[in-house]
């Protein structure tokens, strides 16, 4: 690639992906929703309606605003301008504590920014505690 900016190699995107689930944790979600394209889809889990574009996936992300999360990367695997992760995502909101552990599928254009991402999970893949 000619532009010293593009993405352009694993590495990248592993950067990438590391970056997502540090926002992820801390927030706000206009960071989060600011490492997708404009014109980005989310669904997550998937099944349900995508989430199409920043504004609506900083709207999405914003739930998250309020609760205090920790994730762990367990697994990442990247091919070309796609990468499939597991991780771990420890939410907790006052006295609840809602483990899970999805595996998401992104992919990313040439400059590094995510075009998609599809979560795999199920209500059912959810663990709760106090």
């Amino acid at each position: 690639m000619a532009d010293a900016t593009a993405l352009d190699s694993t590495v990248d995107i592993k950067n990438i992906v590391v970056r997502y689930l540090e926002a992820v944790a801390t927030g706000p979600a206009a960071d989060i929703a600011a490492l997708y394209a404009p014109d980005a889809t989310v669904e997550d889990p998937v099944g349900s309606e995508p989430h199409r574009g920043r504004e609506a996936i900083a709207q999405f992300y914003s739930a998250l605003e309020a609760a205090e999360i920790d994730t762990t990367l367990l697994h990442l695997r990247v091919a070309e301008r796609n990468a499939t992760f597991h991780f771990r995502v420890v939410t907790k909101t006052g006295d609840q504590t809602i483990t899970i552990e999805p595996i998401d599928v992104m992919t990313f254009d040439p400059d590094g920014l995510i075009t998609s991402m599809r979560a795999f999970w199920s209500p059912e893949d959810m663990l709760t505690g106090q």
